[in-house]
């Protein structure tokens, strides 16, 4: 009996169906979409694909309208639409589910999927796309404006008071973290109203307070030199090389760049042409001098106790500090005076020019012992007397011209840095050592002339290696000549 009840009942179910699904309902069913679908808030009841399709499109573009307010740097908003952002339909392929649902298994699964209609609608969702190019547009053009550098607070020195300058928070977009932001938040999180999405941004805060600024206020090392046997020019470059380091605030950790101070070496930066040392020779060229800026600010380190990163001697030795005691730079071979603010609090640099001298004087908050000093002496180790001396002919001057560069004696020395207590040394340490070239006294000759004799006097001057007898040889060769003498006439008769 149990047998023939398992063959009849399957057989009553299909018949059932038959009862439960007409024919023509079954073929009118399967090509709309059965009540009780919606696609995200969308009834999609009775309606073919192509009318779901419709629907859907129709609500995705009343979407292109509503607006997305984007917080850029310091709460600065930037309003656009999401058809702006390019907002579209991710998932049509949905629409096939909803014309399919309750229309796949077998018959039972299909009645049942029709009779959970009536009690719960069967939501797809509507899933969204945005356009990641007209993001980045959007970021970069109307968000990233509103970006701004932070500034750090700042000192000035005025009649011998200090002034501190508030700094500025700094702000940055990020841009590609931003990007990611705005796409998942409408992607994933949006209710399609009107929105607010916080960008991603960088906040820096400036350097310094008002408090720590107002500490700086210690001379920690000071250093004078004298340009007083300089002309007009040397002078000029030498107060506008100082003019354009004074006022550096160096923060804990900064490094400090003479030559990025005071370059380019040009007219418009203020610079003329004066003597300046090349291959062992004085050459004119723009800037010449600007070394003993350099010099000056490098014994002001040092007695400041600054970490000194780079600095190099010149070539020949120069007249304004002991051997061992300078710093050359120079731009055609990358020398440069670089030190390290290595203390614990904010430096300031002052330089100023008076008298035909100049002085650097760095302040700062001074935590050295009292009875603690510090001094740098020069030791000369070796020195090299000049040669005989050396004379160019030039072609490209005219006889007569005869320009004289003095003699260079050579030296190698060292610089000690020497430190006490109550007077007491407790060390003594060299700090760098120097090797300056001995350069003989030269002298450049002018021999162009169209006149093969006087060619001849001034090349026979040069070969006696004399530079005097030289100069004497090409006054005479170009003193003008004697003015003829007139006979006197006889007494009359």
């Amino acid at each position: 009996m149990k047998k023939i009840i398992r063959k009849v009942f399957p057989m009553l179910c299909l018949a059932a169906a038959f009862v439960l699904f007409p024919a023509n309902v079954q073929a009118k069913n399967s090509e709309t979409i059965k009540p009780g679908v919606y696609a995200g808030d969308i009834p999609l009841a009775d309606m073919t694909l192509e009318e779901a399709n419709a629907a859907v499109e129709e609500y995705i573009v009343s979407l292109e309208t509503v607006e997305v307010t984007l917080l850029a740097a310091d709460n600065q908003s930037v309003v656009v639409s999401a058809g702006e952002l390019g907002v579209a339909w991710a998932n049509p392929e949905v629409l096939e589910d909803a014309l399919n649902h309750g229309t796949q298994g077998n018959i039972v699964q299909r009645y049942k999927a029709l009779k959970d209609l009536e009690n719960n609608n069967v939501v797809y969702p509507i899933e969204l796309e945005f356009d990641i190019t007209a993001i980045d547009r959007i970021l970069t053009e109307q968000c990233k404006v509103f970006d701004r550098e932070a500034i750090d607070y700042e000192l000035i020195r005025e009649d011998g008071e200090f002034t501190v300058i508030e700094g500025q928070i700094g702000y940055l977009l990020d841009v590609e973290t931003s990007i990611d932001t705005v796409y998942g938040y409408l992607a994933d999180e949006w209710n399609h109203e009107a929105a607010t999405i916080q960008l991603d941004i960088a906040v820096s805060e400036p350097r310094g307070s008002v408090e720590e600024l107002s500490m700086v206020k210690d001379v920690l090392g000071t250093y004078t030199t004298s340009y007083s046997t300089s002309g007009s020019n040397r002078s000029a470059n030498v107060e506008n090389g100082c003019r354009l380091i004074d006022g550096t605030l160096l923060y804990p950790g900064d490094e400090f760049s003479t030559y990025t101070a005071v370059a380019p070496f040009s007219e418009a930066n203020g610079y003329y042409m004066a003597g300046s040392y090349l291959s062992g020779r004085v050459v004119d060229s723009l800037g010449g001098g600007i070394c003993q800026v350099s010099t000056t600010l490098y014994n002001a380190v040092l007695l400041s106790e600054l970490e000194v990163t780079e600095r190099y001697n010149h070539s020949m030795i120069v007249n304004y500090v002991d051997p061992s005691a300078d710093a050359a730079i120079a731009e055609s071979s990358g020398k440069d005076f670089k030190f390290v603010n290595n203390l614990d609090y904010p430096i300031y640099i002052e330089g100023y020019t008076q008298g035909k001298k100049i002085t650097f004087n760095i302040y700062g908050v001074e935590t050295r012992p009292e009875n603690r000093t510090v001094e740098y002496v020069s030791e000369i180790l070796e020195t090299t007397q000049p040669t005989a001396e050396v004379i160019y002919p030039d072609a490209g001057f005219n006889v007569g011209y005869v320009s004289i560069s003095s003699a260079h004696t050579g030296y190698k020395a060292r610089l000690w840095k020497i430190v006490k207590e109550d007077g007491v040394e407790v060390s003594r340490e060299v700090v760098n050592s120097s090797t300056y070239k001995m350069t003989p006294r030269t002298a450049v000759v002018g021999v162009a002339t169209a006149d093969p004799n006087v060619y001849n006097e001034i090349m026979a001057a040069i070969a006696t290696n004399d530079i005097n007898h030289v100069r004497n040889i090409a006054a005479l060769l170009t003193m003008p000549p004697a003015p003829e003498q007139t006979p006197e006439a006889a007494p009359a008769q």
